[in-house]
């Protein structure tokens, strides 16, 4: 049975109940005792999904940590269902049982239960004892509620509202440069209950802080000022009457950054060129001015009549499209993302839109023959290769690569050149045997040619 919100518990040891629950909705509920106000984690399982990325406290420091994290949530929780205490409304879950207590009532017996004015009450309501018993209440059970007693004298009225408790909402966060971030959530359960959301953050080194919500945008928090190398745990706890749950979710600004679009695309012919257009750009304006901070862009084009895209990379601020078609009017859009990659990219920018063509400047002397021209039929565009050479080559880079060539060059001649010497004053050595064989062979000459009596 459920009571009124806010009435006593049977139990004759109060307890506070706190929802712990997986991502999977898997329930790992855990108590808090509040007879001696001292709170104790009796958590069933000792953990929670992985998805909502809490784990298990390993050491009993972290324990404690948890504990009051979660002593904090319900103390969040039971300050905000107070706050829901409205006089004369009472709160409901649907499917389960619902008491209405006529108060005012001085004896149990004699009493008529209205709804919404008219004594046609929901089917399978009991009348126990001067109370109204609504067995497993439905959505449509809801509405105002009226006890009288014999003579039709109003004792009490109460205002029955019935819903769900919530769900996990599910968070995505996102950071358009390196210094804040903003989250938004979505609730997975319609409780049809009046809710609230309360948005924290905690960084490493414990530090709590809250993620301050915009009440122009609902759904949604923001921290400013983040640090560049720190983690973000996000708890985001949606409550109503009946109850609440929360979403943890760990944040990294390199994994969460995506710029905002590019600003101030720009699109225009090239003058005397007939396949070129001269495309620039700006750096968002939410992008911090740092140079540590670059952007990389990629640029994609196509004539409006057809559907496939070109598409173009660079860290420039101005690209030059080569191979446009003559004639033919192009829509270029332009998307940014981290230059060491990290991230997502931006969305694309607004479409701009431009035709290339000769461009050249009409003098007044020329003025008869641009209208001798217009009269005549106009040339349809040309759909072969453009056969000038595409160069998107950088002339620094090709000095680089000289340089380097270069050096190579030298590297290898020096080697080639250290061991040929080392080859030629090999060949020249002679070896110590064969100079001993040589003195040997020398020495026995000498004595063949001396007389027999002078060898004696």
């Amino acid at each position: 049975m459920l009571l009124p919100f806010g009435g006593p518990s049977p139990d004759p040891a109060p307890r506070e109940e706190f929802g712990l629950i997986g991502a999977s909705g898997r329930d790992c509920r855990g108590r808090i005792n509040t007879e001696n106000s001292r709170p104790v984690c009796l958590a069933q399982d000792g953990c929670l999904d992985q998805e909502t990325q809490l784990m298990c406290p390993p050491t009993p420091g972290l324990r404690k940590v948890m504990v009051l994290l979660a002593a904090a949530l319900v103390s969040a929780s039971v300050a905000a269902g107070e706050g829901w205490r409205e006089e004369g409304v009472q709160y409901g879950q649907v499917g389960a049982d619902v008491v209405l207590s006529c108060t005012g009532a001085p004896g149990r017996s004699g009493v008529e239960w209205r709804r919404d004015g008219a004594a046609a009450l929901p089917e399978g309501c009991i009348l126990r004892d001067g109370d109204l018993l609504l067995p497993e209440a439905e959505l449509a059970a809801g509405g105002d509620y009226s006890c009288h007693d014999g003579t039709g004298q109003l004792l009490r009225s109460v205002s029955l509202r019935l819903g769900y408790l919530p769900g996990i909402p599910s968070v995505t966060c996102r950071a358009s440069d390196y210094e804040n971030f903003s989250c938004s959530w979505t609730p997975s359960v319609e409780t049809f209950l009046p809710t609230r959301y309360i948005t924290t953050y905690r960084t490493q080194p414990s530090q709590v802080g809250p993620c301050v919500q915009d009440p122009g945008h609902p759904h949604t928090c923001s921290v400013h000022k983040c640090e560049f190398w720190s983690s973000y745990r996000l708890n985001v706890t949606e409550v109503n009457p009946l109850g609440s749950s929360f979403r943890l979710l760990d944040v990294t600004m390199q994994a969460i950054i995506k710029p905002d679009p590019p600003e101030g695309l720009v699109v225009e012919p090239v003058p005397s060129a007939p396949r070129r257009l001269r495309v620039r750009w700006q750096y968002p304006a939410s992008w911090p001015k740092q140079p540590h901070f670059q952007l990389k862009f990629r640029l994609q084009y196509r004539p409006v009549a057809h559907g496939s895209w070109s598409m173009v990379e660079t860290v420039n601020l101005s690209e030059v499209i080569t191979d446009a078609f003559s004639g033919l009017e192009h829509v270029v859009q332009v998307g940014a993302k981290d230059f060491l990659d990290a991230g997502n990219w931006s969305e694309w920018s607004a479409e701009a839109r431009a035709t290339p063509g000769p461009g050249l400047t009409v003098t007044p002397g020329d003025e008869a023959t641009t209208n001798a021209g217009l009269e005549s039929p106009a040339e349809m565009p040309s759909l072969a290769p453009n056969p000038e050479p595409i160069d998107r080559s950088d002339p620094m880079e090709k000095v680089a690569i000289l340089i380097s060539l270069g050096i190579f060059s030298f590297f290898i001649l020096a080697v080639v050149l250290g061991i040929t010497i080392a080859v030629w004053l090999r060949l020249r050595k002679p070896s110590k045997d064969e100079t001993k064989k040589h003195d040997f062979l020398a020495a026995a000459v000498h004595m063949r040619a001396l007389p027999k009596a002078q060898i004696l």
